[in-house]
């Protein structure tokens, strides 16, 4: 198990104890890490999601307005 130093501000340290006061800070601070790894990974995907969206959008040719109603329109009743 690796040990770790971070330096925070005076409020937040102080914010976290008394919210985990009576549970295991490092056990919290790992949680919580892994949480912010995961997100991290799924804002890289949506990044990358978002390339090839965009990417894909430059390729497709424009549509006009007036063709979009008229594919809304056809077919219903």
């Amino acid at each position: 198990m690796a040990t770790v130093n971070y330096s925070v501000p005076d409020d937040v340290r102080d914010a976290f104890n008394d919210a985990f006061a009576a549970e295991n800070k490092s056990a919290v601070i790992a949680v919580l890490m892994r949480r912010a790894v995961e997100e991290r990974r799924r804002q890289q995907r949506r990044g990358v999601a978002l390339e090839r969206l965009l990417k894909l959008r430059a390729r497709t040719p424009p549509v006009s307005g007036a063709a979009i109603r008229r594919a809304r329109v056809r077919g219903r009743p």
